[in-house]
Formats: C-alpha cells, sequence, structure tokens
C-alpha cells in the first residue's frame, strides 16, 4: 500500500490525538481500583467509551469488510449480534452488576457458587478473550507491516508499544477517552467511505445488476444455522465479556451503567454496514485482491488523501483499541482472581503494578500466537472466542443475577466446567454439523435447572 505525504500526516496527527488520553488519563492513577475501574466515577459517555473502544475492533471494521469481501451482508452479524447483546445487557444485568460494587465476573459468580467457581470461570473468559485479542492482532500486524512495509517483527514490536499507550498507562479510564475519539474518527470516514461506495456501486439498482440476492444480500448467506450462530454467539458472548462488564462497574452508579450500555449499542450496531458495502463495492470492482486489504485499499484509493489517512488510522486504532480493552480484561482477572488469591498480602500498589504487567504479557503472548496463524479469518476467531466464553459464563452468570442464592452452588461450578467441555470437545467427539455452542449452553441450562430445584428444596427442608 502507497501512502501519500498527506495520508502519513492524517494519519500521525489521528493517533497522537488518539493516544493523549491516556497518557493524562495515568497522571490520576493511584490505586488498582483507579486503573480497573477508573475510581467508579465514569459517566455514561466514559461507559460507552470503554465498551466501543473494545468491541469495535479489527473484526467490526477489517474483518467485516472482509466477511462482506466473501460473502456479502452476513457479515453484519458481528455488530448486529453484539449491539443487541449490549441492549440486552442494559435492561438485565447492567443494574444487578453495579449493584454489587464488585471488579470482575468472577468475583461476582464467587459470591453465588463458591472459590471453585472463580477459578474456571476465570480460565473460560481469560481463554475466550484471548481469541479475541488474537482476531485484533492478526488485523493490526497485517495492516502495520502492508501500510508502513516493515517486516512483522517490526510491526509486531510497534503494535505492543502503542496498546500500552492506549491502555497500560490509564487503565479503563484512558480506554474510555480513547473509545469515544475512535468511534468519531471511524463514524467521519468509514461512514463517509460506505455512502460513497454505494455510490460508486450504482445504488441499489448497480448492485442487483451485478451480484445475486443470495448470498450477497441474505444476512444467512453462509446458511441459517451459521446465521443464528453468529448471532447467538455474538450475544451471549458479549453479556459474558470482563472488559464490557468492567466499564459497567466503573460507572458512578447504576443508571449511569444502563444508559452507557445502550449509547454503546445504538453506535455498534450500525457500524458494521459501511464496512459491509466497501467489501461488496471491492468485490464488483477488485475481485482479485486479498479480502483481508478490502477495507484499507479502498480508504487509501477512493478517498482524499487526508480523509483517506484519518481512516486507515482510524481502523489501526480499532484493531489496537480492541486489543488494548480486551487485554485491560483479562489482566485484570488475572491479577484479581488468581495473582490476589495467591498473594494474598498484596496490597493496592503491587496490585496495579500486577494488573499492567499482566496487560503486557498478554499482548505478547497474542502477538506471538498470531505469528503461527498468519492466514485465518479475523472473524472465526472472534466467534470462537465468543462462543468458548459464553459456553462457561453466560447461563452461570444469568441464573446469579436472576435466581440469587437459589442455585446450588455445586451445580453452579458443575454448569461451568461441563459448558468448557463441552465447547472443546462436542465437534471433535461427535461427528455432527451442530457448532459446539448450542449444546454447551444446553448442557449448562439442564444443570442449573436441576441445581434451582435442588436449591430451593434443600431450603424448604431445612
Amino acid at each position: 500500500m502507497e501512502l501519500s505525504t498527506m495520508h502519513i500526516a492524517s494519519l500521525v496527527a489521528t493517533f497522537i490525538v488518539t493516544l493523549l488520553p491516556g497518557i493524562i488519563a495515568s497522571r490520576k492513577i493511584k490505586s488498582a481500583d483507579d486503573y480497573s475501574v477508573g475510581g467508579r466515577s465514569s459517566s455514561a459517555m466514559l461507559v460507552a467509551g470503554g465498551i466501543i473502544g473494545t468491541i469495535v475492533g479489527g473484526a467490526a471494521t477489517v474483518g467485516t469488510a472482509q466477511l462482506g469481501f466473501n460473502l456479502g451482508l452476513t457479515a453484519w452479524w458481528f455488530t448486529l449480534g453484539g449491539g443487541i447483546g449490549l441492549l440486552i445487557m442494559a435492561f438485565f444485568y447492567a443494574v444487578p452488576l453495579r449493584q454489587s460494587g464488585l471488579t470482575t465476573i468472577s468475583e461476582f459468580l464467587v459470591g453465588n457458587y463458591g472459590p471453585t467457581a472463580g477459578f474456571f470461570s476465570s480460565l473460560s473468559a481469560a481463554a475466550g478473550i484471548f481469541f479475541s485479542i488474537v482476531a485484533s492482532t492478526l488485523t493490526a500486524l497485517h495492516l502495520v507491516t502492508s501500510i508502513l512495509n516493515v517486516s512483522l517483527l517490526s510491526s509486531a514490536v510497534i503494535i505492543v508499544f502503542i496498546v500500552m499507550g492506549l491502555v497500560f498507562f490509564g487503565g479503563i479510564s484512558g480506554s474510555g477517552m480513547a473509545g469515544l475519539l475512535k468511534i468519531v474518527f471511524i463514524f467521519a470516514t468509514i461512514f463517509v467511505g460506505g455512502l460513497l461506495a454505494y455510490n460508486y456501486a450504482g445504488k441499489w439498482q448497480g448492485l442487483h445488476a451485478v451480484l445475486a440476492d443470495y448470498p450477497w444480500f441474505s444476512l444467512f448467506g453462509s446458511g441459517v444455522q451459521d446465521g443464528i450462530y453468529s448471532l447467538l454467539s455474538m450475544i451471549v458472548g458479549v453479556i459474558s465479556t470482563q472488559t464490557y462488564v468492567q466499564a459497567i462497574f466503573s460507572a458512578k452508579d447504576s443508571r449511569t451503567a444502563a444508559i452507557g450500555c445502550v449509547t454503546a449499542a445504538l453506535i455498534v450496531i450500525p457500524v458494521g454496514l459501511p464496512s459491509v458495502m466497501i467489501g461488496v463495492f471491492m468485490r464488483i470492482t477488485n475481485p482479485d485482491i486479498n479480502s483481508i486489504d478490502a477495507l484499507p485499499l479502498y480508504l487509501l484509493t477512493y478517498l482524499p488523501d487526508w480523509l483517506g489517512g484519518i481512516g486507515i488510522g482510524a481502523v489501526l486504532l480499532s484493531s489496537l483499541g480492541s486489543i488494548a480493552g480486551l487485554a485491560l480484561g483479562v489482566g485484570t482477572m488475572l491479577s484479581r482472581d488468581i495473582i490476589k488469591n495467591v498473594w494474598r498480602k498484596i496490597d493496592s500498589i503491587q496490585l496495579l503494578c500486577v494488573g499492567r504487567i499482566s496487560v503486557l504479557l498478554v499482548t505478547v503472548c497474542a502477538v506471538v500466537f498470531v505469528f503461527y496463524h498468519l492466514d485465518a479469518s479475523v472473524l472465526q476467531w472472534n466467534y470462537l472466542s465468543m462462543a468458548l466464553r459464553a459456553s462457561g459464563i453466560f447461563l452461570p452468570l444469568t441464573f446469579a443475577v436472576f435466581f440469587q442464592g437459589k442455585v446450588c452452588p455445586k451445580a453452579g461450578i458443575v454448569a461451568i466446567i461441563v459448558g468448557i467441555l463441552v465447547a472443546c470437545f462436542w465437534e471433535h467427539i461427535f461427528d455432527s454439523e451442530i457448532n459446539g455452542l448450542f449444546p454447551a449452553l444446553g448442557a449448562n441450562l439442564l444443570v442449573l435447572l436441576a441445581g434451582l430445584f435442588y436449591g430451593r428444596g434443600w431450603k424448604i427442608s431445612h
């Protein structure tokens, strides 16, 4: 990819403007709570920014355009399902979670099912989120290498340093402010680009003249089961993700948390559509390109240089901001749910240091993992991530929220373990086309319903 001087200047300016909030926010970080949940004083916009900064990443932009290039409208499921998940979280989960005054999902599950549940839920969540980090890292590595014309190793070093600037110093507050700035740049470039692509393609009549209704204009272009799986995995995955719940925990009160979730949802849902349109347009006009290059090549080729540079900066920041936010979630779980329980005499300052080191290690591990999977699909890793974290957390968390204290703790633990095992091994043991997420949730439900019945019976008999 060839960048003009104007491309580079506007890209650099975009990065500077977005990275400054994290550096400024770092001056206010005095404790682990300040770092992880912003001192529990975030406004609705900061809550929304923290969520948007993570969920609108490489998958929502480059990955969606990539799948749009290959299959069309079915690529919209990622942001559509994510937005629906956030709405459900706002109306049913935000208030009880914020009122708990906790910091991680695992802490909430421990309060209902005991310490063992915390360990296994942390394991499920960390593994699942890690694959989302991998997806965004894959996008970022490819973009940095292509745009700057540097080696993969140099790109990896650049990615790690920028991620540290986004979240390492400023924590959740820096992530929230960067997320708000990032979405402004995305709306100013990718939405404009999507509208222009629609016009360049001849609008609705022009698109239909060269592309068939199926699969290009169907949400189920890759099959009904695949579409349902994409939607369900996004909904349950969002609700089960530490980073999004962590943004809720950072709100100044439960009402603010709910408003922040709704705001994020209304922004996230439409974000995927212009990326799909750009992918489809590039399929029509440049069918021989690498599909993952569809969005960045469009921004550099079809937009004015100054706007294209901002767009490339926004896309890169989408991937890097997602890595940063997700790494913060994993780092928080590792430091609070595992290390803090092992190192019981750790104080707040030490916990802050451990949290920052955890963020750095998670980011480096994701970069190393991507080096061995450079040709994978971005959305493939994201859907796997959502399913893995949901299989061990979604229903146990849901029952803990709506039936607090009524489910037998042992049933909660068994449900978490069984869900993880079924999700991991279903397709390897059974020769079935059914995705492992569905039987994992089914197994969760059966165990938890039995635990609910047993728990009630136990209370009555005593």
